[in-house]
């Protein structure tokens, strides 16, 4: 085999591959996450949707290796994430959707207590805090406390705490959920800049218009299955009467609100 059919087959490889997954809680009647397979390839911004209790939050605590699945495969970079979780989580990030932060410390105390659980420390993690705060607009206020931050720093730095090891795969559970436009706007820019730069995304959001507009690839989730998969372009080509994500949506699961 030479070098360039090499390269090209590792580059082929998935960056994630989960396989059959399944996952029952206990004294539940239904499954949350029933047979769902998925790739990901180095690089790719893909969006999963899903109504309220679709399984989005459950699927995303398997493949960040927070949950174990009653039975499936997952790996990360070519490794058995089930085996070793601590070996893939090096190479993840995850931004959740509730906030993880501590109130009553700094942005930058946070950022020092954050970063002792990934290992860096020293000149490292003071290049790196500078870098990803600056980055998001947080440099200069580094020094004040989260209790006295807005809704749109904290998500920031919710963000920046998930990047601070500069993981190659980043999920992202609604990283943008109900802050001022001004920081929506510069979340969204500065996580489509990342995944020019190669850093491959999961990215999940009730906002819909901005799965469409970010991910190649969509994935709808509903009932802990995959109901629709294709980019936005093609899942709405093959939708009869859809212009939008939304309306692609509400076709696929139904409009009556879900609890």
């Amino acid at each position: 085999m030479s070098v360039a059919t090499a390269r090209q087959e590792v580059a082929a490889s998935p960056l994630l591959s989960a396989g059959h997954l399944f996952l029952t809680y206990p004294g539940a009647s239904a499954a949350a996450v029933e047979d769902i397979s998925l790739d990901l390839a180095p690089g790719e911004l893909c969006g999963l949707i899903g109504p309220n209790g679709a399984g989005k939050t459950t699927l995303l605590s398997i493949l960040t290796t927070l949950r174990r699945p009653d039975r499936g495969t997952l790996a990360i970079g070519g490794r058995d994430a089930l085996a070793d979780p601590a070996l893939v989580r090096r190479r993840i990030g995850y931004v959740p959707q509730d906030l993880a932060l501590y109130d009553r410390l700094s942005i930058h105390e946070n950022l020092l207590f954050f970063a002792s659980m990934y290992g860096l420390k020293g000149r490292l993690l003071g290049e790196r805090a500078l870098f990803w705060l600056d980055l998001f607009g947080l440099a200069d206020k580094r020094h004040r406390q989260v209790r006295a931050c807005s809704g749109g720093m904290k998500r920031r730095l919710n963000l920046v705490i998930g990047l601070l090891h500069d993981p190659e795969l980043l999920f992202l559970d609604e990283p943008t959920v109900g802050i001022d436009t001004q920081s929506r706007h510069l979340i969204l820019d500065k996580l489509l800049d990342l995944n020019r730069q190669g850093m491959a995304m999961i990215y999940t959001s009730h906002y819909l218009e901005e799965v469409q507009s970010l991910c190649r690839r969509v994935v709808i989730i509903d009932r802990g299955r995959i109901v629709a998969e294709d980019s936005p372009q093609h899942l709405l080509s093959r939708a009869e009467g859809c212009s939008s994500l939304v309306e692609l949506f509400l076709q696929t699961t139904g409009s009556a609100p879900r609890e």
